[in-house]
């Protein structure tokens, strides 16, 4: 039951997940530290393209991921597709719990034209960042065990073909 293409799909798509993540993650200090108008001017224009090719790439490495855990049901190592999958959906979950919710009030906020945008931004960005980077561990914790998945299955299989 080995199925390198799915592995290394899977894996493509969910390396490929971790990168708006990362890059929320890393660029956190910095921005934390910027005035409400400055943080209103980087995070309302930087991440028009995160939303769209983030979901893409994301639900792809989840649906890809699970149909790898499904078929490899009867290996020792399934557990590790398993629980990439378990940890891959619960950063989604937690993006649409946490960040969502602030992603919505600031697009209402710039609808409404409010003239206290950088006050919107300012209340709400500890919950935006914060939330991505719980997002972002899940996710990494996820492709860790997937990456786990295929050196136990590639070792245990390695092992059954020395012994046969």
């Amino acid at each position: 039951m080995n199925h390198p293409a799915l592995r290394f799909f899977s894996l493509l798509l969910v390396a490929l997940g971790l990168a708006p993540g990362a890059a929320h993650l890393l660029e956190m200090p910095v921005k934390l530290s910027y005035t409400p108008e400055q943080y209103f001017a980087v995070t309302s224009t930087l991440y028009a393209l995160f939303g769209s090719a983030g979901a893409v790439i994301q639900v792809g490495a989840l649906v890809i991921t699970g149909v790898l855990a499904f078929v490899s049901r009867g290996l020792p190592a399934v557990r590790f597709a398993i629980g990439a999958l378990l940890l891959l959906s619960l950063s989604l979950v937690a993006w649409g719990a946490l960040v969502a919710p602030v992603n919505a009030q600031w697009s209402e906020a710039i609808k409404s034209g409010t003239q206290s945008l950088p006050k919107v931004y300012a209340e709400l960005r500890l919950r935006w960042e914060y939330g991505h980077a719980v997002a972002f561990a899940l996710w990494l914790a996820g492709y860790c065990c997937l990456q786990w998945f295929g050196v136990r299955d590639q070792s245990l299989a390695a092992r059954t073909k020395n012994v046969a």
